[in-house]
Formats: structure tokens, C-alpha cells, sequence
């Protein structure tokens, strides 16, 4: 779906480095060689538990999508140097031209609970390739996965009632719009306000009035009858344009008129004040006149943290209408993956693996062709641990704490568990029979289900337990080891 959105080619979304070392590969002969990288995040986001792996379907329409058109190239071909000559030579342009992708991609579904240092996509293929590859990928995965794990932490309180996304207003642009109504939906939301969302995607779209209708007419009332006449099978009436509670005493006015019509008040909306005082005068006044089925809508620069304290405090909404603070990702702007070369075939056919080395334990990637593997129990998901599949773990095997080698547990050979990397494109071309929308959402209600509650706290939340297989664990320990004595 993200080409719709765009007339364009999208080949140059890019960073020109990655062009820059594209250049680099290809004159230097290194552009068929065959590499690994693997993108992931370091930390999760929100200061929380878990994080929900999204963005995986706008990867496989890109993929599909991609190419390099004749203006890309004109515009490539444009670009100089300090020298003011160009930057890249005729052949490598015609190189571009007739480039088809050959990369094989292995992912995590999206919709799956994931954590750092997790491989949430492996790529594997001509290293010049892989590398232009670098920059929409994580354009495409990070503020999706972001998104939709924000949405799911409102979905976790909310528990059973209904969440709105309204956020298109307020979003970053167009595209962070669309993707922001996508990735809310997949959290968790069960509908939005944006309409091009709902074309495109299937998600179902929720809306009615604004304050600008009740001010458009002399009077509240006037407004209300008006909109119920002319839409009675879509009435949900915004209640605090002048004074909450006089607003929903007019609106069980409208709603006994439309019952008389065979229609019914489906909800009245509090977008400001004490919405837990509010909500709870309203409830008792709706149920007084017989309105027990009407709905309580709730807006206002709304997020988990502030929806947890209205449920403290007794409020009776039961219908959440989100914008900002979800669609913007309020108080973490941005997910931090990253993008890291693992390994990389030599003359002799033989995987070299590659490692970046930091003074920082958490920066320090980890080398290999990684696989993760969810083992569980009866009660649930347990431990994660990650492997390279050229070397997979046979028998008892042994996961290793990365950042504290003390810390370890073993699993024996039956031990019941799923490899989450799951083949998308083989050769270039695509092989995964992608889920739905819909299924991708309820993907992420059954993973939640699996995961004990701890992980799901909003402060200090547990620490679920992903390591390295021995192997991997010792083959990364090494490599340190190498790189830091200067071999």
C-alpha cells in the first residue's frame, strides 16, 4: 500500500551514504559478494516490557515496488563532489538501471512481541544491495513498531473498551498519518477517524461532530436535533462546546426524539474537564432516563498512564478517542533500530563473521546468520534465545545472558519452541503469503495473552529472558576478544 501513496519511484529513499558505499562496492569489484545483515533495536521503547514488531508489510510492498527509474538516475547523475565533478561515474548508473533485487529477507510476523537485540529482519544477498536496503527498511519497521506498541499498551488498560484513533490532525505529515492509523490498528485500536486509512487498509472508521458544528448553530440544542435528523444511525453528540452537563442533558432530549424516530443515542463525547467527574455525573444522568446503552466517549490528550488514572478513579467511559499522544509516540519520538552487517562470504566460500565493536556493551552487535527461538511452557512463552543457523542448537542446549555470562539456562532437546524468522523473499522473489491486517491485530492479542503479566507493567517491568545460544555466545566472545587486541 505504500506506493499508492506516492507517484514517485521510491528507490532514492535512501541516505546518500548508502549510495555513496554502493559506489564504493561496485567499483571496488565487493558489489555480488554475498553478506548478512540483520535489523533490530537495542532498548525497548516507553521505558517498558515488550515491543510489537510492525512494519513488515510496507517492507514487502517496497520490495516489490522497488526500482531505480530513469529520473532517479538523472538526478543521481547530477550529484558532484567538492570538485564539483560528479560524484558517480556513467557505468555505475547503468549498473543501477538494470540492478533487479536478488536479497533473500527472513522476518518476524508483524503483530509479534519482540525484544532487543532480536533480529526482527534478516537480509541476505549481494552486500551492494543489501546496503541500499539499510535506510527504508528502518524508515519502515521502526516508527511502526513504535506505534503499534504504544497502541497496545493503551489496549492493555483499556481491556475491553472500545479504543479511536483520531490522530490524523496532529501527526507527522501524511505518511506518518497513514502509517500511524495502520500501526494503531495492529495494536490494538479497533478503529480511526482518518477515511484514507480505512480505504486503503480495511480499517473501520469511527466519527461524527465537532465543536465547530454545536458553534455553527444559536444554539446547542439546535445543533444537536439537526444532526440527529439528518444522520440518526451515527449519533454521537460532542457535549462540552458551552457546559458539559447541560450539553448531555440536551442530548437525552435528542436521544428521546430519536427514539421515537426507531433510532437510539449511541454515545455523548467529554473533551475536556474532569472527565473522570464528568463521566460519572453523565453515566448516572443517561441511566436515569433510561440511556444505559449510550456509550461514554472520552478525548483530550489522552495516553495509557492518564487512562489508568481515570480507571483508578472510577470514571465510566468506555469508548477512548486517542490523537497526539499516540500518534506522535508521546514522550519516545523514536524506536532507535538499527542495521548491522553479521557476516559476509569470502573467496573461498566460507562465512566470515563480522562484528562492530563499541565501548559500550549495547552497542556491540552480535556476528552470525541469526534465527530466534520462543521456547514455552504450559503457561506460556518462557525464553528467547538467538542462534546462527549455521550452527544450529541439537540436543540440550544453553542460553547465555549477553551482558552477564553468569547468567544462563538450559533447555533439553524436548523442550517445545518456534523459530520466529519466517521466510519472506527467496532470491528476490516473494514467498510469504502475507496476513491481514485483521490477523496481524489479533496476532498481537494472542502473543500478549502468552507473556506473563510482568512484562506488562508500565513501571519496572520484568525482564523477560533472551540470550545467545553457547555457541553464539562464544563465537561473539571471541571476536571481541580478536578485534580488541588489534588482530
Amino acid at each position: 500500500m505504500i506506493n499508492q501513496l506516492y507517484d514517485t519511484s521510491l528507490g532514492l529513499l535512501t541516505d546518500l551514504y548508502q549510495l555513496t558505499m554502493a559506489y564504493g562496492y561496485w567499483k571496488s569489484g565487493k558489489a555480488e559478494q554475498e553478506a548478512v545483515f540483520n535489523l533490530y533495536f537495542r532498548r525497548h521503547p516507553f521505558q517498558g516490557g515488550f515491543t510489537i514488531a510492525c512494519g513488515l508489510s510496507s517492507v514487502i510492498d517496497y520490495l516489490n515496488e522497488y526500482r531505480v527509474d530513469e529520473q532517479d538516475l538523472q538526478y543521481i547523475a547530477s550529484l558532484t563532489g567538492s570538485d564539483n565533478r560528479p560524484l558517480f561515474e556513467p557505468g555505475f548508473l547503468q549498473y543501477l538501471r538494470a540492478m533487479k533485487l536478488k536479497c533473500s529477507v527472513d522476518a518476524i510476523p508483524e503483530g509479534t512481541v519482540v525484544f532487543p537485540n532480536e533480529p526482527l529482519i534478516r537480509i541476505q544477498g549481494p552486500i551492494l544491495q543489501c546496503q541500499l536496503l539499510e535506510t527504508p527498511l528502518l524508515n519502515l519497521i521502526n516508527f511502526q513498531s513504535l506505534i503499534a506498541t504504544k497502541a497496545a499498551r493503551m489496549r492493555l488498560v483499556a481491556k475491553d473498551d472500545t479504543l479511536l484513533e483520531f490522530g490524523l490532525r496532529r501527526a507527522q505529515g501524511p505518511d506518518g498519518g497513514m502509517t500511524a492509523s495502520r500501526a494503531a490498528y495492529i495494536g490494538g485500536f479497533d478503529a480511526t477517524s482518518n477515511v484514507l486509512a480505512g480505504k486503503l487498509y480495511g480499517i473501520p472508521v469511527k466519527g461524527t461532530h465537532a465543536h465547530s458544528w454545536v458553534m455553527s448553530f444559536d444554539t446547542e440544542m439546535e445543533a444537536f436535533e439537526t444532526y440527529a435528523r439528518y444522520m440518526p444511525n451515527n449519533v454521537t453528540l460532542l457535549v462540552d462546546t458551552y457546559d458539559s452537563l447541560k450539553g448531555v442533558k440536551h442530548a437525552i432530549e435528542v436521544g428521546k426524539q430519536l427514539r421515537e424516530r426507531g433510532y437510539d443515542l449511541g454515545a455523548i463525547r467529554l473533551d475536556s474537564g474532569d472527565l473522570a467527574y464528568l463521566s460519572i455525573e453523565a453515566r448516572r444522568m443517561l441511566d436515569e432516563e433510561g440511556f444505559e446503552k449510550t456509550s461514554i466517549v472520552a478525548s483530550n490528550d489522552l495516553d495509557e498512564y492518564i487512562m489508568d488514572s481515570l480507571k483508578i478513579q472510577g470514571a465510566r467511559i468506555n469508548i477512548w478517542g486517542i490523537g497526539t499522544k499516540l500518534v506522535t509516540a508521546y514522550d519516545q519520538p523514536a524506536l532507535g533500530g538499527v542495521y548491522k552487517l553479521a557476516a559476509i562470504r569470502n573467496e573461498t566460500g566460507e562465512w566470515d563473521y563480522k562484528l562492530k565493536l563499541s565501548e559500550q556493551a549495547i552497542k556491540i552487535s552480535t556476528p552470525g546468520i541469526q534465527q530466534v527461538r520462543r521456547f514455552r511452557d504450559n503457561k506460556g512463552f518462557i525464553s528467547d534465545m538467538i542462534f546462527n543457523i549455521e550452527a544450529p542448537p541439537a540436543g540440550k542446549t544453553t542460553m547465555v545472558d549477553p551482558y552477564d555470562f553468569t547468567r544462563n539456562r538450559s533447555f533439553s532437546e524436548t523442550s517445545v519452541f518456534e523459530d520466529l524468522l519466517t521466510p519472506i523473499f527467496a532470491g528476490g522473489k516473494l514467498i510469504y503469503n502475507l496476513p491481514t491486517v485483521h490477523d496481524s491485530r489479533e496476532r498481537v492479542r494472542e502473543q500478549l495473552s502468552c507473556f506473563h503479566k510482568g512484562i506488562k507493567r508500565f513501571v519496572n517491568p520484568h525482564t523477560y529472558p533472551v540470550g545467545l545460544e553457547k555457541g553464539l555466545f562464544d563465537l561473539k566472545t571471541d571476536l571481541i576478544v580478536k578485534l580488541r587486541e588489534g588482530d
